[in-house]
């Protein structure tokens, strides 16, 4: 298979999703049973020592985009924390496995992001296991599409918000202590939140407050030495999708909106957190890089 250093045509890189994306899991889902399954780098990814001796922390490494983080950065030369919701922990193991068959080590933290006191425990734990941190990348997600703001419940509202926002306010907060001049912190962002769809509404609302944090923050922390930047997804096949993310009579059809026709894979992301999270972007802070398959923002 090849890696991401082979030059391809990027409209085929990848096939485009047809009547087999249509599918649907409760949420929050299991990769595993996904067809296709994603593709998070298992086979692909290369790691060329660019984060060696690193400790990393990554949100929603089980699947998806935090997945393809995760092994990412073991390649690279990290340690890594997992973060994922308990139902998630039949994948979390695959990619505990995957890290420490690269050397590394990996240390699964399962819980829910929605609690402030598993947040802090999740810092702790990193700075714990693997004597302390030098990148964080938050990547977990909440995500149900909902057609009308009259069905959109308060308390979905607030499991978005305290997911996609809270979540990584009070993980960066507990971190920032520990964290040495060099490190870096990459949020996730989307393309939902420059052009957003009217049935993600919650949703498109905290990829944007994500961004505006994200620059503030980095302000904030760059006299520490601390990077902190983002990357906005485009539409990517992960299991966020089938658990109620998209209506599942669209999916057939995911992605194809895009200039390059097709869904983006999770592996796709990888090189992204990784550019972010090394020295290669030492006089990058406060940026958002989009990777959605040329889809044009602001």
């Amino acid at each position: 298979m090849a890696d991401q250093y082979t030059m391809q045509d990027p409209t085929k890189q990848f096939t485009k999703a047809g009547p087999e994306f249509k599918q649907q899991q409760p949420e929050p889902g299991l990769q595993t049973k996904m067809t296709p399954v994603p593709d998070c780098g298992e086979e692909s990814y290369r790691g060329t020592g660019r984060l060696q001796g690193r400790k990393a922390i990554v949100t929603g490494a089980d699947s998806g985009i935090g997945r393809a983080a995760a092994i990412a950065y073991a390649r690279e030369g990290a340690d890594v924390v997992l973060a994922y919701l308990p139902e998630e922990e039949d994948d979390a193991r695959e990619v505990v496995k995957l890290i420490e068959a690269e050397g590394r080590k990996a240390v699964a933290v399962p819980g829910d992001l929605k609690d402030e006191q598993y947040c802090i425990e999740l810092v702790e734990t990193a700075v714990r296991e693997l004597g302390g941190i030098d990148i964080l990348a938050n990547v977990a997600g909440k995500q149900q599409y909902v057609e009308d703001i009259a069905d959109l419940t308060t308390e979905q509202f607030d499991h978005t918000f305290k997911t996609n926002v809270y979540g990584l306010f009070w993980v960066c907060k507990a971190a920032i202590p520990h964290m040495k001049p060099g490190s870096s912190i990459v949020n996730t962002s989307s393309i939902q939140a420059y052009s957003p769809s009217e049935i993600l509404l919650d949703y498109a609302t905290t990829k944007s407050a994500i961004n505006t944090f994200s620059k503030a923050l980095a302000q904030q922390v760059a006299p520490k030495g601390i990077r902190v930047n983002v990357v906005a997804p485009g539409p990517i096949w992960t299991p966020l999708q089938i658990v109620g993310g998209q209506p599942a009579d669209v999916l057939p059809e995911f992605g194809e909106q895009t200039p390059l026709g097709r869904p983006g894979q999770p592996v796709e992301m990888a090189s992204a957190y990784v550019y972010l999270a090394s020295q290669e972007s030492s006089y990058v802070s406060g940026e958002t890089l989009n990777a959605n398959g040329g889809m044009p923002t602001p």
